[in-house]
């Protein structure tokens, strides 16, 4: 019997730029001076706090970048040195970007979970720098006996180093005799120091000189489900809910819920976001709309957490028991759907917190306790909890609270307001999670301004509300999306939901349809996760009375959708998000952040981005690329010229390439400069793939 062959193992990587493993040569740090011999600095990734560390998700193709330089003319390589968490050693080398900044950069994709050490590594390139020299010098018959003579001398060093392969060493031996031969004219020579082979040999394993090792740094790689997803959100309540003789309505249960589960899957969404389902407060309840004065059958709203049947650790008696809730989990996850569940550290005035420990509690002078606030709106049927008083028992019990839902199946918690709680509280008890499980993923909605929003992400929050929600025009788009796509890429990723049960923008109450079509197909492309809200959908656009959410507020209220009677009638988006989640699953550009760039058009309506993923990142070996291109006048037709960087995904500008809308399935012959029009009532956004030359 023959003996089977030995495979090695994958790798825990994919690169643009691997090499050989090798040491580093020699170095020893000046201890007198703060700078190496070749100055490195502003690595990335890197966050602005050097107390936190960056992050990435599996399969993140992560831009490695650093500053460096040398003085002179004398010509630098830069090598990315990577150690994996289970101990795999690799070697990159960084290509100058040619800014005129000094940035060097290699993209790397981690796929192991866990803790990397990365740290860069520069030297002077002797090969590399000759290489230049001689090849204007003997092209202009200057100094040509030197430069030959030089080359011979470095090509004989390299050939003496045992660790090059046997056939270079020989290549480089030969080399050497050609350059020293009289009968070789210099026109030949020139042919040997242009060689191609001998290059690849010295990119591989340079000839390093004055050494310098940069400082070792961490990046935290994260499942992949910490940065790529669709969510979708559905009350539970809602879904099987009917109306009753006596004109109020039954709620539904996690078993009538999950009937609704086929659908959100088929639709190609992963993730299922569930509000509050823990049973809800009498006291100060609240009535349809956020009114003061409920009318019975009201179920008052999810966040208004506890009552006599219990808290954080419960269910809803309405919605069945904890056995029923482990099922819709469970049935949930054979659609492929992962549940994620509302952690609200808030209480209603009828929790058990409030009379167990009223400590936890903010004592107003008049002896009762504050209600949550967020002028002009006001929740007396919510107590913010203290973090200040008693702040080792809040800890003790919201872990335990965390660590019962996650024995029930839950990975994944969506966190109500965290920038209305202490930072450190979410650094610690993020930490202790994920220490013990690091496959938890926290959400932070947190709608707040830049510091503590980009802080809460730092202190180890996977995901992010962003401001999307608010960015509609060409302008406000492209900033964004440069936000976020570079300048905080390193540390924080945020979910691009299109709606929220509070969140109603003016862009949507007005735009009618085709801004429910655009704003959908630039979350799905644009953002590596993004969310919506059930309604969305039905295009559900009236907004209550002097606020930006809908009227008939789903959190005060169930609502009663008839989603199959939507689709007969050819009036629901269900179909357009399935093919956009299609579409992300088919083209893994779209499940990537950081690959974003913004192009132009002519028209302060026509927003354009690409996103590309080169074939040494991808899981089939093939490059993805991506065009978007979106009027986001929801109320008009657009023509415009459209202008790409076409480098960006290696096409020469003026060479023509092939696109395919993959909405469409119309194809065209493309260039750098492209006319497009789109009209706002037929099809607002074009999804292009570029395809590969065969």
């Amino acid at each position: 019997m023959a003996t089977p062959k030995k495979t090695a193992p994958p790798r825990p990587w994919r690169s643009t730029a691997d090499l050989p493993i090798r040491p580093a040569a020699a170095w020893q740090p000046d201890p007198d001076t703060a700078a190496g011999r070749i100055p490195l600095a502003l690595p990335r990734p890197s966050t602005p706090d050097p107390g936190f560390r960056p992050t990435a998700f599996s399969g993140e193709a992560v831009p490695f970048q650093v500053t460096a330089f040398r003085e002179g003319h004398d010509l630098i390589g830069v090598h990315l040195r990577l150690f994996s968490p289970s101990g795999d050693e690799s070697l990159h080398r960084l290509t100058p970007r040619n800014d005129g900044f000094d940035r060097w950069s290699v993209l790397v994709s981690p796929l192991e979970q866990g803790t990397w050490r990365f740290r860069f590594e520069a030297f002077g390139d002797e090969v590399a720098t000759w290489a230049h020299a001689a090849d204007v010098k003997i092209a202009a018959g200057v100094d040509t006996a030197l430069m030959r003579e030089s080359g011979a001398l470095l090509f004989q060093r390299a050939a003496a180093e045992k660790s090059r392969p046997a056939a270079e060493r020989r290549r480089l031996e030969a080399a050497a005799s050609r350059l020293r031969s009289p009968d070789v004219a210099d026109a030949d020579a020139l042919d040997i120091v242009r060689d191609g082979e001998i290059a690849a040999g010295f990119a591989a394993r340079p000839l390093q000189s004055l050494m310098t090792v940069g400082p070792t740094y961490e990046l935290l790689v994260e499942r992949e489900r910490a940065g790529v997803g669709a969510w979708y959100e559905f009350f539970p309540r809602s879904e099987g809910a009917r109306r009753q003789a006596d004109g109020t309505i039954a709620s539904g249960t996690f078993r009538s819920a999950a009937e609704r589960l086929p659908a959100v899957a088929a639709m190609g969404f992963d993730v299922l976001y569930l509000p509050p389902i823990h049973p809800i407060g009498e006291i100060n309840r609240k009535g349809r709309n956020n009114t003061l004065d409920p009318q019975p059958g009201d179920p008052g709203s999810p966040w208004a957490i506890g009552s006599a049947a219990g808290g954080h650790d419960t269910v809803h008696p309405d919605l069945g028991t904890m056995d029923d809730f482990r099922a819709f989990v469970a049935e949930a996850g054979r659609h492929g759907l992962e549940v994620a569940l509302d952690l609200a550290l808030q209480a209603a005035p009828d929790h058990p917190w409030v009379t167990e420990h009223p400590e936890w509690f903010t004592t107003l002078p008049d002896g009762s306790i504050a209600y949550a606030e967020n002028p002009p709106k006001k929740y007396q049927d919510i107590y913010p909890v203290n973090f200040d008083n008693d702040p080792e028992g809040i800890r003790t019990e919201v872990l335990r609270v965390v660590r019962h839902w996650i024995a029930q199946g839950v990975k994944i918690f969506r966190v109500d307001n965290p920038h209305t709680k202490p930072l450190q509280f979410w650094e610690w008890l993020i930490a202790t999670v994920n220490d013990e499980d690091p496959d938890v993923v926290f959400l932070a909605e947190a709608f707040t301004r830049p510091a503590p929003m980009q802080r809460l992400a730092m202190a180890g929050f996977q995901q992010s509300y962003s401001y999307f929600t608010w960015r509609n025009t060409k302008a406000e788009l492209e900033e964004f999306l440069t936000s976020i796509s570079e300048e905080t890429a390193d540390f924080m990723r945020p979910n691009l939901f299109v709606n929220t049960p509070d969140i109603l923008t003016e862009y949507l109450q007005y735009g009618g349809r085709p801004a429910y079509r655009v704003r959908a197909a630039i979350a799905a492309t644009a953002g590596a996760s993004y969310g919506v809200y059930a309604g969305f959908e039905l295009y559900e656009n009236v907004a209550r009375p002097g606020s930006e959410e809908n009227i008939d507020n789903e959190k005060y209220e169930y609502k009663l959708r008839d989603w199959a009677d939507a689709e007969r009638r050819g009036d629901s988006l269900a179909p357009f998000l399935t093919r956009l989640n299609e579409i992300r699953r088919a083209h893994p550009a779209l499940r990537q952040l950081r690959d974003l760039r913004v192009h132009w058009s002519d028209d302060d309506a026509v927003l354009v981005y690409a996103k590309h993923l080169p074939a040494a990142l991808t899981p089939t070996g093939e490059s993805d690329t991506v065009i978007v291109v979106a009027n986001v006048d929801p109320h008009s037709a657009r023509q415009t010229m459209v202008h790409l960087d076409t480098t960006q995904w290696g096409v020469r500008p003026g060479d023509p390439f092939e696109v395919v809308d993959l909405i469409t399935g119309a194809e065209w012959t493309w260039t750098d400069h492209n006319f497009v029009r789109l009209d706002a009532f037929q099809e607002p956004a074009h999804i292009l793939h570029v395809k590969e030359k065969r």
